[in-house]
């Protein structure tokens, strides 16, 4: 690998950043703020030992935001040009906008001082050879295995993404982070037979990933399990999620609890605040300070400090997930979740963590006489307004307390007020995606079938 430290430096785009903000307040802007977006990636692709596509793509994409008085306008480009004339569009496009007294820079006081050391940047770059050899290492150890009959292909990349922050109350902040990533895909069986899976690793260091041969196995493995599938008769019965899904209910639980749902009323937990949502002993966290992790980063899209925040604290809804706007338009507070979308800013969630239970996976699927374990899930079957759910499914029948036989073809239908308070977290949690959930027990479920 070669190291390039020009890749990492971001000096030159803040001062762009900085001259961007000056010239919007010398175009009649009361405020602004400016962001950079760095984006640079590098992908190899092989199927069947071949190469099938290498990409690369680069970009610093500029976006300035203004505000005179209760009017706001964004203006995006992918160069800075000129930056007074880019600065007398936006001023212009803000003069005519619809007044909004929710937007506004975010509080002085609240704006991020101390930059936390994160290690977020793996600062070596594969070259195209390493990323192919390790995409090759990964498909010939599937199909290495017995019964693999195809392969989907597999993909090794890298890339970096960050943003650097300028805004006309004096703050000044950028951060950088790498990404790595492998994934395979691949097929047993023939004709009516085959079926599919994958297995996947992402990480911030390259020497965090797991290893090429390994995924390539685990992606075998769990195809060869899902050979002969049978279909269920449609019953009511616990669903069990395994790890690699499960963090999808989570992923509701963001959704449902996001600021701008929230101040639309679109959010089936609109009225939850304070309520017991979940079992008691369940807890759930946002935290955006990890090291190496994922969705880390010092400060959030609008330069407010960032810290851990508890979503659920023994069962019981504790916040929303909040930027500038939406608390404003809420009569609360920001909590530093502000995402930066183009100029505009959105809240959501960093490093999202459903903690673990007491109960291991094993005894979790031991105590199900007769269930469901969902290993994919097909389809967007979630109505986040009603929290209607319903999504294909497949996965292993349980009888007895073990994992009986392959099952396809069905549908597992639910609420999501009913399923979270019926959830039952298992013991095995392991930090290593932007949501991160253990095995997962929602202990009664529609499963529909034959």
């Amino acid at each position: 690998m070669s190291i390039t430290p020009a890749q990492f430096d971001s000096s030159q785009l803040a001062e762009q950043a900085a001259v961007l903000v000056e010239a919007a307040k010398k175009a009649g802007a009361d405020a602004a703020d400016a962001v950079v977006v760095r984006s640079q990636s590098l992908s190899v692709d092989v199927r069947l030992g071949k190469v099938e596509e290498t990409s690369r793509s680069e970009s610093d994409d500029f976006s300035l935001r203004v505000f005179v008085g209760d009017k706001s306008a964004s203006i995006s480009t992918n160069q800075t040009g000129d930056p007074a004339a880019l600065a007398d569009r936006a001023v212009a496009m803000a003069r005519v906008s619809p007044e909004n007294p929710h937007v506004g820079l975010a509080p002085i006081d609240r704006l991020a001082k101390d930059f936390a050391s994160l290690d977020l940047i793996d600062d070596t770059i594969p070259s195209v050879e390493q990323l192919e050899f390790t995409a090759r290492e990964c498909e010939d150890a599937a199909r290495a295995e017995e019964d693999i009959t195809n392969s989907g292909g597999a993909s090794a990349s890298w890339g970096i993404g960050g943003m650097v922050l300028a805004t006309s109350h004096g703050f000044e902040g950028q951060y950088l982070g790498s990404q790595f990533s492998t994934s395979v895909s691949v097929v047993a069986g023939e004709g009516a037979a085959m079926e599919r899976d994958y297995e996947y690793d992402s990480q911030v260091h390259w020497a965090d990933l797991k290893s090429p041969s390994d995924i390539g196995k685990s992606a075998a493995e769990r195809t060869l399990r899902r050979l002969n599938p049978r279909q269920v008769k449609t019953t009511t019965a616990p669903v069990i999620f395994d790890p690699r899904i499960a963090n999808s209910i989570v992923g509701h639980l963001s959704s449902a609890i996001n600021g701008t749902s929230i101040a639309r009323k679109t959010s089936f937990l609109r009225e939850k605040m304070g309520e017991q949502i979940f079992a008691s002993g369940i807890n759930i966290v946002d935290n955006p300070l990890i090291s190496r992790g994922q969705a880390s980063r010092p400060f959030d899209g609008e330069g407010v400090s960032c810290q851990e925040l508890i979503l659920v604290e023994d069962g019981r809804l504790q916040c929303w997930l909040l930027d500038c706007t939406t608390a404003n338009e809420l009569g609360l507070e920001t909590n530093g979740r502000a995402g930066r979308n183009g100029a505009g800013t959105s809240p959501g969630s960093t490093n999202l963590s459903l903690l673990p239970g007491a109960q291991s996976p094993e005894a979790m699927i031991a105590s199900v006489g007769s269930g469901l374990y969902v290993t994919e899930l097909i389809g967007q079957g979630v109505n986040m307004t009603s929290g209607d759910y319903s999504r294909g499914a497949s996965g292993y029948w349980i009888e007895n307390g073990e994992l009986a036989y392959p099952v396809s073809e069905i549908t597992i239908a639910g609420n999501l007020v009913d399923m979270f308070a019926k959830l039952v977290p298992a013991s095995d949690f392991v930090r290593r995606y932007r949501v991160n959930a253990p095995t997962l027990m929602i202990e009664e479920m529609t499963i529909a079938g034959t």
